[in-house]
């Protein structure tokens, strides 16, 4: 439990430990939260239970770019207008969202959902490298052949290494394996990057 409070009702601590959960919010924080539901019009308690329940029934991961969805195939994979022959690989779905703001990228995604991190126990198989190694293959069975990967991990010590193993993986493949321009700082995230920064990378990406 986040307060020892016994005077606090069970269904208060209740809230307060679930918003103590989440990333980033402490335990004063859950608090504050918790006593804004509180005064709050029941509306608003509602709607958000309403979107908490909507956020785990209706989505699911899309079978082809395991992107977040509704629908399956997500919308950028099922759009004819995409290059489905240009893959952009990122760690997780929010870089999707910031990668989609620039405005520069007209292929598709493929999502891993993590980098490989053996610091946190996290290896190759923990991510989603067989799909994609899976989607290439079938592709590049058809008539429209995958041409190039994009690795667009972060710049980081784990997202290097993840994009390095991606592209051992892919060597003899055929395929044109590149990685985004120096653009972004190090150590940074795509999802915090502007749109300018992500467009220059994207346009400078170099062969691996």
């Amino acid at each position: 439990m986040t307060t020892p409070n016994r005077t606090l009702p069970p269904s208060v601590v209740r809230l307060i430990d679930a918003f103590a959960q989440l990333p980033g919010i402490g335990p004063k924080s859950a608090s504050r939260l918790t006593y804004y539901l509180l005064r709050a019009p029941s509306e608003v308690s509602l709607t958000l239970a309403d979107a908490l329940r909507d956020l785990k029934t209706l989505t699911r991961l899309c079978s082809v770019c395991l992107n977040i969805t509704e629908r399956d195939p997500c919308e950028i994979c099922s759009d004819p207008a995409r290059d489905h022959s240009l893959i952009c690989v990122v760690e997780e779905p929010l870089d999707v969202v910031a990668i989609e703001r620039s405005r520069s990228f007209t292929g598709v995604y493929h999502v891993l959902h993590g980098v490989i991190s053996p610091m946190n126990g996290v290896g190759p198989d923990d991510l989603r490298l067989r799909e994609l190694l899976a989607r290439i293959d079938k592709a590049n069975a058809t008539r429209q052949p995958v041409r190039e990967v994009i690795l667009a991990t972060n710049p980081t010590l784990e997202g290097e290494n993840t994009a390095s193993f991606i592209q051992r993986k892919l060597a003899g493949a055929g395929v044109r394996v590149t990685r985004l321009a120096r653009g972004l700082p190090v150590g940074g995230d795509l999802e915090y990057a502007d749109e300018i920064t992500l467009s220059r990378a994207l346009e400078g990406r170099q062969d691996m």
